[in-house]
């Protein structure tokens, strides 16, 4: 009898290049749930090439609804430790190989183009922007694109135009004729 495993999920995971700028965060990670037990092998494991074997992993507990004290890895295991005090939205990796990596924890459920825009900022060299700072800028981000979209979708509705006036092709500006300037 043969038993059936799951499948191992992709780590959708964007690190900063190697530089001489240190920044607040090493990348960001973009997990598909918040099963940290489900989760972990597969960042651990794309992770291994590029740090090294990872030791130890910490996180804030209030994005984990489950925290395991040690998770099987191939080949090893990881332990994972929880400080309320940390940033939730950031996750600790360490490795004896090359120390310790910070990376941005971007939520499951975000919308794919949020999350692209959260990974490349994340992966910025020198970046001083850090983790809590990053979610709530797009949050705002977020808020302000659906703001501006309804009332968009308001406007059409309403008998607004959905094309916009005729512009010159070169500056935008209109096209107008004046006394005087006319071809020949």
């Amino acid at each position: 009898m043969t038993t059936a495993t799951a499948p191992l999920l992709s780590a959708r995971l964007s690190l900063t290049p190697k530089t001489s700028l240190d920044g607040q965060l090493d990348g960001a990670w973009w997990p598909h749930s918040r099963d940290l037990e489900a989760e972990l092998p597969p960042l651990v494991d794309a992770l291994e090439g590029p740090i090294g074997r990872i030791t130890h992993v910490t996180v804030n507990p209030t994005r984990w609804p489950v925290v395991p004290h040690k998770v099987p890895v191939a080949g090893h295991t990881v332990h994972v430790g929880w400080f309320a005090e940390q940033d939730p939205d950031k996750m600790i990796l360490l490795s004896y190989a090359t120390g310790r990596y910070d990376l941005l924890v971007i939520p499951p459920q975000t919308e794919p183009a949020a999350a692209a825009r959260l990974m490349a900022a994340a992966a910025i060299p020198g970046s001083v922007l850090t983790a809590g700072v990053l979610m709530s800028d797009e949050a705002a981000t977020g808020r302000r694109m659906r703001d501006a979209r309804s009332s968009e979708d308001a406007w059409e509705t309403d008998g607004g135009s959905a094309l916009p006036p005729l512009r010159h092709p070169v500056v935008g500006a209109r096209m107008i004729s004046l006394p005087g300037n006319m071809r020949r």
